[in-house]
């Protein structure tokens, strides 16, 4: 480990770094289970914050599949995903451009010596076409990430960013120099599950809302003086 590392910064990528948009997982369980894409039912709860994986068995069982055949069709549905995230990029490109702030903020982290990954629901191959095409994957390492193909349960993954960090870097992760930068509920519990600290970017909920979840801090927006000046404070680089 660099002598420079100043802590771990674990991104979310829905909702945080670039717009959340269902039109991915609308299209693959559609062809996954061979329904219409008008005819996709999204369940009210579990869905922002979650796995991809847990999201595309709820939804399929919502939208009048049943629940044994919703399981079985999961394997397809990763194949199903990347083709479907494959064709889809120029729309992608086009359509779910990065937010305002988000290149700048990773940039500025990186220039500050903090190493960063993500941790999201999407499955490994979505997740590294949107950062890809939103031209955000310069600076973070996929390698040391959590995907929504490690496990269903997203509590279970901030242990899988803590076992290839050490197997890359050598080193026993810190939680208390590591930051999660999320934008729902449940990345914020995810966070306080593993013991790290998190901050909270308003893009999807109001701030006052955010805040009753208690992140150590909330954003409402990203902008990058104020994404290193929360981060280093929290990883005690202040």
């Amino acid at each position: 480990m660099s002598a420079a590392y100043a802590g771990l910064v674990v991104w979310d990528v829905d909702g945080t770094l670039i717009p959340a948009d269902l039109r991915w997982l609308r299209r693959g369980v559609a062809r996954t289970y061979g329904l219409q894409e008008e005819s996709i039912v999204f369940p009210k709860a579990r869905v922002h914050g979650y796995t991809d994986e847990s999201i595309v068995v709820d939804t399929a069982i919502a939208s009048g599949v049943q629940s044994e055949v919703a399981e079985e069709g999961v394997e397809r549905f990763h194949e199903v995903l990347a083709r479907v995230m494959f064709e889809g990029e120029q729309e992608l490109a086009r359509e779910q451009p990065a937010y305002p702030g988000a290149f700048d903020s990773i940039a500025s982290l990186h220039e500050h010596g903090f190493v960063q990954t993500v941790l999201t629901g999407n499955l490994r191959v979505a997740a590294e076409v949107k950062l890809r095409v939103s031209g955000l994957d310069r600076h973070l390492d996929l390698g040391i990430g959590a995907f929504g193909d490690d496990a269903r349960d997203r509590f279970e993954l901030p242990a899988v960013v803590v076992e290839r960090f050490a197997a890359q870097y050598g080193t026993t992760l810190d939680a208390s120099r590591t930051v999660v930068i999320g934008d729902a509920p449940n990345d914020i519990a995810c966070a306080r599950h593993a013991g790290f600290h998190v901050i909270a970017v308003a893009h999807r909920m109001p701030r006052n809302e955010l805040e009753q979840h208690s992140p150590d801090a909330a954003l409402d927006r990203l902008d990058a003086d104020m994404v290193v000046s929360a981060v280093a404070s929290l990883a005690g680089n202040n």
